[in-house]
């Protein structure tokens, strides 16, 4: 199972009652944070959830509003007795940024591995998991997240018989592996039927619509989007500054067939997102208003939610 909380759910600047942009999700004993503004920190206290776990934190962009949490929680993570490598991704120029960010967070008992996206779409293997980079259009290099989970096929008794494979080797091809003998080389698709369907979790935010959100966000179990304005008086404002409006987030997740939108980055003007829901669930009808600590546990599908 895959667990999501969206830590924080406002853009530009921290409110009394809202808290800046993260989303942290956990998986396998491994926890992933996207972004980290201000009130990260709160957020996971809030839910309950540890610092310490932490191995990934991925940036959309540098802006403050993402970035201006990450010496505290760094600091924080150092005092929960973190030792292992925690793994940053971001856009170009990412070692820098949190370089410049430690002159307040020096002494660290973990080491920090940066990996700087440079292409337009990357994959990058967690073993247990993926995590897709891709770029959105904001006014400067931005991209958005999908967290991958990929599901093998069942195991299959008479396909294994059928390739006359020794029943010594079926538990460790069915974890994967692949074996060589002296009769030959077994791969874990000799013993696997057709893979099932994995859990996806898709993240973009600071961004106008573009074609590579459209392709990403396809079948999600969860799509969290901008929809920083309601208002359609502030399209055009919208549209200059390169954001998203509710109703534009709506469109991509119906036209990508996702199950589940959550709204997330609002304006601090927009004080009130819930009176533009019915609006927004009259285009996508399984749309949900985000909120500071809005939690989701993602199943598999032959499993009880």
């Amino acid at each position: 199972m895959l667990e999501l909380c969206l830590l924080g759910c406002g853009g530009m600047m921290p409110l009394p009652y809202r808290r800046l942009t993260s989303l942290m999700a956990r998986y396998n004993g491994s926890s992933i944070l996207i972004d980290c503004g201000e009130g990260t920190q709160i957020g996971i206290k809030q839910k309950g959830w540890s610092f310490k776990p932490i191995d990934v934190i991925c940036f959309t962009h540098y802006h403050a509003d993402h970035i201006s949490g990450l010496p505290g929680l760094l600091l924080t993570m150092g005092n929960a007795d973190r030792t292992d490598p925690v793994l940053m991704i971001g856009p170009k120029g990412l070692e820098y940024v949190v370089n410049s960010l430690r002159v307040i967070a020096p002494d660290l008992p973990f080491p920090i591995r940066f990996h700087e996206l440079e292409e337009k779409e990357e994959s990058i293997d967690m073993g247990d998991y993926r995590i897709e980079a891709f770029h959105v259009n904001h006014n400067v290099s931005c991209y958005g997240y999908a967290l991958c989970i990929d599901r093998a096929g069942r195991f299959d008794v008479d396909r294994a018989r059928e390739n006359q494979i020794p029943m010594k080797f079926w538990s460790r091809l069915q974890k994967g592996e692949t074996i060589e003998t002296p009769e030959g080389t077994y791969t874990s698709d000799m013993v696997l039927g057709p893979a099932r369907k994995g859990l996806k979790c898709v993240y973009t935010t600071d961004t106008r619509p573009a074609k590579l959100i459209y392709r990403y966000a396809k079948d999600a179990d969860l799509f969290v989007c901008e929809g920083m304005y309601g208002n359609m008086e502030k399209k055009e404002k919208a549209m200059s500054n390169r954001h998203m409006m509710m109703n534009e987030a709506a469109k991509i997740a119906g036209k990508s067939q996702v199950k589940r939108l959550w709204l997330t980055h609002y304006s601090p003007s927009l004080a009130h997102p819930e009176e533009y829901l019915n609006g927004i669930r009259e285009i996508f009808p399984a749309a949900e208003l985000g909120k500071d600590g809005k939690s989701l546990t993602l199943q598999f599908e032959d499993r009880a939610e």
